[in-house]
């Protein structure tokens, strides 16, 4: 269910406006928020998993062009938290963590400064 709308919707979430990444950070929080309650090996992780990667991954690409108006110093830190995030992901992946409250946690922050960004 998730994946499906999630796809669908990736490429007009994923643009430059700090509200639709916002939103597409909503999505993810969600993803992970039922993967926390089905478990790490549940369908619904594999799915939250993907996304999760997914988006850090364009967030990242987005972090590292020239052409991205963010001060250096800030798109280093994002970078870093991305970073984070993929090893983290990973070790979920790999049954070495258990639990998603730490993405939940990162991510639920990054969408609240974007949030507060756009206001």
């Amino acid at each position: 269910m998730y994946n499906l709308s999630y796809a669908e919707t990736m490429d007009e979430i994923c643009s430059d406006d700090r509200m639709n990444e916002a939103e597409a950070m909503d999505i993810v929080i969600g993803m992970l928020e039922v993967a926390r309650e089905k478990g790490t090996q549940s369908r619904e992780a594999v799915e939250a998993i993907f996304n999760t990667r997914r988006l850090w991954t364009y967030f990242m690409e987005s972090l590292s062009d020239d052409a991205n108006a963010l001060p250096t110093a800030l798109r280093a830190d994002l970078i870093s938290v991305g970073i984070w995030v993929l090893k983290e992901i990973e070790k979920i992946r790999k049954n070495e963590v258990q639990t998603f409250d730490g993405l939940i946690q990162i991510n639920s922050i990054i969408r609240d400064s974007l949030q507060g960004a756009s206001s």
